[in-house]
């Protein structure tokens, strides 16, 4: 049940990061709606959705395995052309694709041995290849490269700091 859940969660976050950037937030004409990420930065809103979503590719791949990793991705692109225009969802799901699968090469060897250091780091790789391949498929500009990357990794330090929350309270349990 907790692998459907997270599975679906995951899915849902590329369409639902595809909206936010149409409709939250500051809009620019022929651009993203923008919102503030901190340090004077600016990105798409869709950002803190996708920072959230390489933490959950994570749980699914530590859940169910990659290929369930493989498929919401592949899902939640599809549900992104019934969300938003042609170009921007086929710049999302490219960047699903490569950011994850660089998130995907990170974490698998970091997750036994270290987790927290295995979500830091698939984080930060994840964020800047979605960032890089987005912005460039979708606007051919990396205007808001730095704010996305800060807003993604704002996600992965809230994940991070829940995981080991999580761990330590039920070493305590123990």
């Amino acid at each position: 049940m907790l692998g459907i859940f997270l599975t679906a969660s995951f899915a849902a976050t590329i369409p639902l990061a595809n909206w936010m950037i149409s409709n939250v937030g500051v809009c620019v004409p022929a651009g993203p709606c923008l919102i503030p990420v901190g340090f004077g930065l600016m990105a798409p809103s869709g950002v803190l959705v996708v920072g959230a979503s390489l933490v959950l590719r994570d749980a699914v791949h530590s859940v169910c395995g990659w290929r369930w990793a493989l498929a919401a991705i592949l899902a939640g692109a599809a549900m992104s052309w019934v969300i938003a225009s042609p170009a921007l969802a086929l710049a999302s799901a490219v960047a699903f694709l490569l950011s994850e699968t660089a998130d995907m090469a990170v974490y698998a060897p970091l997750r036994e041995r270290r987790l927290w250091l295995a979500v830091l780091l698939s984080g930060g790789i994840g964020a800047a290849v979605d960032s890089v391949a987005f912005l460039w498929l979708a606007f051919g500009s990396l205007d808001f490269v730095a704010g996305q990357i800060i807003g993604k990794f704002w996600m992965t330090i809230a994940a991070m700091i829940a995981i080991l929350s999580i761990r330590s309270t039920r070493s305590a349990q123990i």
